[in-house]
């Protein structure tokens, strides 16, 4: 989670290092599909809402790529309160139920993936 910072710290920012660390996101949230949440016992609609956030987060791919000829990942601030919220979830467990932490997490990520597809789409100064 401190690798951004540590590389904007250090000047040591990169498109490689930003492609790398996308693509790190991608294969962990993938593991985590396939493997963690199975066992989890969610909610069928938590279920749905989590494809439904896939499903947003696919077109803005796509749309990111037919419009800039390139895989784009944008870094806003929603994006990283949605990987820390997901981050911190396991420690929450025992003490929140997963209905609402994950009500409230589905929430943020519906934001900000609503808002990473807006920037695309605008082609906002946050993707440059």
């Amino acid at each position: 989670m401190i690798d951004g910072a540590v590389a904007r710290k250090t000047k040591k920012v990169g498109k490689l290092g930003a492609k790398l660390d996308t693509f790190a996101d991608f294969v962990l949230i993938s593991v985590c599909m396939i493997k963690i949440i199975p066992v989890m016992h969610l909610p069928t609609w938590l279920i749905v809402w989590v494809i439904v956030i896939a499903i947003i987060k696919a077109v803005n791919l796509i749309s990111g790529y037919v419009l800039l000829r390139e895989f784009v990942a944008v870094h806003t601030v929603m994006n990283k309160v949605t990987g820390t919220l997901l981050f911190l979830l396991p420690l929450t467990l025992t003490i929140i139920d997963l209905k609402y932490s994950g009500a409230v997490i589905c929430a943020v990520a519906t934001f900000s993936a609503i808002q990473e597809g807006h920037a695309i789409r605008t082609r906002s100064e946050v993707i440059k």
